[in-house]
């Protein structure tokens, strides 16, 4: 790791929560401001939408040009499997490795954001946090990203782009799929027995919650920052000390 930046951010919550445009505002930051302010190296974004949306094209072309059965999902664009879910996790920690068998110094320079949304329809974060390799969890720190169903259906129906289904700040679900993938949450319920930590198995992963109800991340940068900067700055406490505990516990045995 670098000395004052994540080496992975868990980044949740409902769709149009505000994950995508914090992911961006980060992005366009100046490099040395955001290690300073914001405690994120260079972003290398692990998303599960692309890998989702990709399959849905698949389905597209087996069932109508190639006369072929859909692999993935029905006609209404729900999964045949429920475990399709937790196969998108598993993809994820795949393409984390990859980074590290690529370059062994990835975080010297790059901090890795892993996205993804779950409902409690198909699972929740309950069942999909334990998908997550045990190298990434122990690297990682949580940012959950609190919206209400009825916030996430508003801001759902703003960014909507017909002719850009595939974008990751313009993608949107059509209402009955937004209400019955994700009008329920599990994560009060995930996070209700510790104030900082959720435990993965039997690795306690620091989280914080960035409350974007008044829609911070929408053309407001002043307040998306200073807000940003705080929940970042208490997230960059909390998971500082958690690996300073991991290596003199380390070193004690």
């Amino acid at each position: 790791m670098t000395d004052n930046t994540f080496d992975v951010l868990i980044l949740i919550g409902r769709p149009a929560s505000g994950k995508s445009e914090i992911i961006d505002f980060l992005q366009r930051m100046p490099p040395d401001v955001r290690r300073r302010v914001y405690h994120v190296a260079d972003l290398d974004v692990l998303d599960d939408f692309p890998m989702l949306w990709a399959w849905f094209e698949e389905d597209h072309i087996l069932e109508t040009h190639l006369g072929r059965l859909r692999l993935h999902t029905d006609d209404q664009g729900y999964f045949l499997h429920t475990d399709l879910w937790h196969l998108l996790i598993e993809r994820l920690s795949l393409e984390y490795h990859k980074r590290l068998r690529d370059e062994p110094s990835y975080h010297d320079r790059t901090t890795a954001v892993v996205e993804f949304s779950r409902g409690s329809e198909h699972g929740g974060y309950a069942a999909a946090l334990p998908h997550l390799a045990d190298d990434l969890l122990r690297r990682a720190a949580m940012m959950y990203v609190r919206v209400s169903f009825a916030e996430s259906l508003r801001k759902n129906r703003r960014r909507f782009n017909p002719n850009k289904p595939d974008s990751i700040l313009e993608h949107s679900l059509p209402e009955e799929k937004l209400k019955r993938l994700y009008g329920e949450d599990d994560w009060d319920a995930l996070s209700a027995g510790n104030p900082e930590f959720v435990t993965v198995r039997s690795i306690g992963v620091p989280y914080v919650v960035f409350e974007n109800e008044d829609d911070v991340t929408t053309d407001t940068p002043d307040l998306l920052a200073a807000r940003l900067e705080t929940t970042l700055g208490r997230l960059w406490e909390l998971w500082r000390a958690g690996r300073e505990t991991s290596a003199h516990s380390l070193q004690a045995h």
